[in-house]
């Protein structure tokens, strides 16, 4: 296929960010003497946002009480922004068919569910050589996938129509955004989510990449 833009996922596509997470939160619950929880709980937790992911690993009791929450949120992105890298790494060959794709003029774009400044700090620590056209996190004002909006926005900055974009990404979101879009999406199976060959849910999705050289193939050959 031949494809001008590129939207990639952060968290679970790009990098396995999935320990510094979990370890962030639960800091902030154990700051509050509350159950902490293990790394595969937290993999169905992620994806949708910060917020999203403190007020899931709370206790039921506590997940509408805003300001408990926003108390445990603060606690979470002030060690989180301190110890982001702590863990997290590139998938073995994504660095790679970044520079890649960048050396054949593809444009390339992150668009991520986490906080915008987390989202900018590891995008240029692990990808300092990459032109990313723009980098997408949580901001406020704006929508979070899988809002279209995301999509349009990387087709206005790239100057390209949605025919020749796809989206890239480990979960369910990530290929209704491309759905919501109007664009292609390929769903990779080494992320957060089991994400089959099928990609059921994901009727957009043209293809699905088992490793990064499946996905590369698919974007270059």
């Amino acid at each position: 296929m031949a494809c001008k833009v590129v939207i990639f996922d952060l968290d679970g596509t790009l990098l396995d960010t999935l320990a510094d997470l979990g370890e962030a939160v639960n800091h902030s619950l154990a700051r509050r003497s509350l159950p902490l929880h293990d790394r595969e709980a937290y993999r169905l937790m992620v994806g949708h946002g910060v917020r999203n992911l403190v007020t899931q690993a709370l206790p039921e009791t506590y997940r509408n009480d805003d300001a408990f929450i926003d108390a445990c949120l603060a606690d979470f992105k002030d060690y989180y922004t301190a110890h982001i890298d702590v863990h997290t790494k590139p998938y073995e060959g994504m660095p790679q068919l970044l520079e890649e794709l960048s050396r054949r003029g593809v444009a390339l774009a992150i668009a991520s569910n986490k906080f915008q400044a987390g989202t900018e700090t590891l995008v240029r620590e692990f990808f300092p050589g990459i032109p990313f056209v723009c980098i997408l996190g949580n901001r406020d004002g704006f929508p979070l996938k899988p809002d279209p909006e995301i999509v349009q926005e990387v087709l206005r900055k790239a100057g390209q129509p949605a025919s020749a974009a796809v989206m890239v990404g480990d979960s369910p979101t990530d290929m209704k955004t491309a759905r919501n879009g109007g664009i292609r999406g390929i769903a990779v199976r080494w992320g957060y989510r089991d994400m089959p060959a099928a990609a059921p849910g994901a009727p957009n999705a043209f293809a699905s990449a088992a490793n990064p050289a499946e996905l590369r193939a698919f974007l270059l050959d």
